[in-house]
């Protein structure tokens, strides 16, 4: 609403760092400290994302749904470190896309989605039952809110960018035969057994990695 109130549109699409645009024309000479800030939210933003991704990938590792090296942490630092490798490489595929905004629409039009279905969940339970224990409740109008923001941003990329949401969907698509291949399929040849072993008994070795034990009851 800010940047509305003090651009134009014209301004906006022509600036490449429109938070700096806006700091040069609101702030005069404080302007200097919008892109501290910024770099301060996106070091905050990539610090949280880190630690969040590499627990899922571990957690979904840890329950079979990905490969088993994924659930091992380092036997000094008690961290995911596969976890954290495998995501700092996916990263650095994502390099090889020049246009940024391709990738946001790559990466967002499938983010939403996914969050949209979680956060219905919360609204569909709330009705089909609505009388078992809930440790955190939230008013109906939260959910409800965040799904129709959601819902915008699926529909919208599809009339603005539908080249990019087809690929997005499409590249998500691909993990259904890597799901039955990998989890759903258990009478797996002995070769392709091996083999993965293997290859986490070198990635144990590289990282100093090993299974994180189970709690057991005293």
């Amino acid at each position: 609403m800010a940047y509305v109130a003090v651009l134009s549109p014209q301004a906006i699409l022509a600036s490449d760092a429109i938070a700096v645009t806006f700091a040069q024309r609101a702030m005069s000479y404080g302007a200097f400290v919008m892109p501290i800030l910024v770099a301060i939210a996106a070091f905050g933003g990539l610090s949280v994302h880190i630690m969040t991704s590499s627990r899922m990938c571990f957690v979904g590792a840890r329950n079979g749904h990905m490969p088993e090296i994924l659930s091992h942490i380092n036997v000094n630092r008690f961290t995911p470190m596969p976890s954290l490798v495998f995501l700092c490489a996916l990263s650095l595929l994502y390099l090889f896309i020049s246009d940024v905004y391709v990738l946001i629409t790559y990466s967002s039009i499938v983010e939403s989605f996914f969050i949209m279905l979680s956060v219905s969940a919360v609204l569909y339970f709330r009705y089909t039952r609505p009388d078992i224990h809930r440790p955190i409740r939230v008013p109906l109008w939260v959910p409800t809110v965040f799904v129709i923001i959601c819902a915008f941003l699926l529909i919208v990329p599809c009339y603005v960018a539908p080249y990019e949401v087809g690929m997005g969907v499409a590249l998500t698509l691909a993990g259904i035969p890597v799901y039955y291949i990998g989890v759903a399929w258990k009478n797996k040849p002995k070769a392709f057994t091996d083999a993965l072993a293997q290859v986490t008994q070198f990635c144990q070795k590289m990282f100093m990695t090993a299974k994180e034990e189970d709690d057991v009851d005293g």
